[in-house]
């Protein structure tokens, strides 16, 4: 695919600061695409919340911030001996690499804790995280295709997909392999679509949330059945990699969740 998109010389005035050539990757661009597509769809509806476009950029700074640190060190722990053992290896590391759960898993207490601060509804902004997920989320999984990361397995049907790239992030070259990414990619379409359609019929604050999380649990853990980019990580002897333990224990306490919130009023 592409996993760099061009570089240009950085102008002579700023080359004390920056680097001499700067290269723009596919990866950081559609990361930042996903991030204007969300607080555009965030400060359209947040005036309903009483929050002004203020608001949710200080919001999104928070969110951001909780998204790398949670991505990141979900990152290192799914292979903490390869750094353990090689502290070196960090920094170089520090700029690509990060895991969807482990942003996730940090970014809903960060917002759950700034809503409260300002005394907004948490369970009804939450909803509107159903929306705006799904579309953050495949754009960064767009990036993924395009640099190569979170491949598949070895395909030999006609959907697989072949990275010769030579800065290509995937692990296996030159070889069709199952496009996993896109695959997420139609997982969060479908959660898309339901929340829409879910929305006039809801029954509590709080539910369209609890729906694209159990949803994109149950689909994550199906695609993960064609990664292949082993790195990730497995539990239990191989039986089932991280990503997908992670998604059943999302999924459990989304289920007990539901029933309580489902019962309150």
């Amino acid at each position: 695919m592409f996993p760099r998109l061009f570089t240009f010389s950085t102008p002579e005035f700023l080359q004390g600061f920056l680097p001499a050539h700067i290269t723009l990757h596919s990866y950081g661009l559609m990361i930042a695409l996903g991030i204007v597509a969300a607080f555009y769809i965030v400060a359209k509806k947040a005036k309903k919340f009483g929050l002004n476009a203020d608001d949710v950029s200080s919001l999104f700074i928070w969110v951001i911030l909780a998204a790398f640190v949670g991505g990141k060190l979900f990152f290192f722990f799914e292979d903490i001996g390869k750094y353990t053992e090689n502290l070196g290896l960090i920094p170089g590391a520090m700029g690509g690499g990060f895991v969807f759960y482990g942003s996730l898993i940090f970014s809903i207490p960060t917002i759950i804790i700034w809503l409260r601060k300002r005394k907004v509804a948490v369970r009804p902004f939450l909803d509107l995280l159903a929306f705006v997920g799904p579309v953050v989320h495949s754009f960064g999984r767009v990036g993924c295709f395009l640099a190569g990361c979170c491949h598949g397995k070895v395909c030999e049907s006609w959907m697989g997909v072949t990275f010769s790239h030579l800065n290509t992030l995937a692990s296996i070259k030159d070889t069709p392999l199952y496009p996993t990414q896109l695959f997420d990619i139609a997982v969060n379409v479908i959660i898309l679509v339901t929340v829409i359609i879910l929305q006039k019929k809801q029954k509590f604050d709080g539910q369209l949330f609890l729906v694209y999380l159990m949803m994109y649990g149950v689909g994550r853990s199906i695609v993960e059945v064609y990664r292949g980019d082993e790195a990730r990580g497995f539990l239990f002897g191989g039986a089932i990699s991280h990503s997908q333990f992670i998604a059943l224990c999302i999924v459990v306490i989304c289920a007990v969740i539901w029933r309580r919130w489902s019962k309150s009023k």
